[in-house]
């Protein structure tokens, strides 16, 4: 079973690789910027929710 933070981290890298393709397309630096943070975080969860399923799965065996 995935962990929620997974799958919502990975939800929040695409849209802020969307975000920063917008702001590229558009010339806008802010939006550029927010859809950059908005992957970090989301890969900051992903991994988050990474060493969860881990540890949920060390727990099994």
């Amino acid at each position: 079973m995935t962990d929620h933070d997974r799958v919502e981290g990975a939800a929040k890298n695409m849209g802020g690789k969307a975000k920063e393709a917008a702001g590229n397309l558009t010339g806008d630096e802010k939006l550029k910027a927010e859809g950059k943070a908005d992957q970090f975080e989301g890969k900051v969860q992903n991994a988050v929710g990474g060493v969860k399923d881990a540890l949920r799965d060390d727990k099994r065996h």
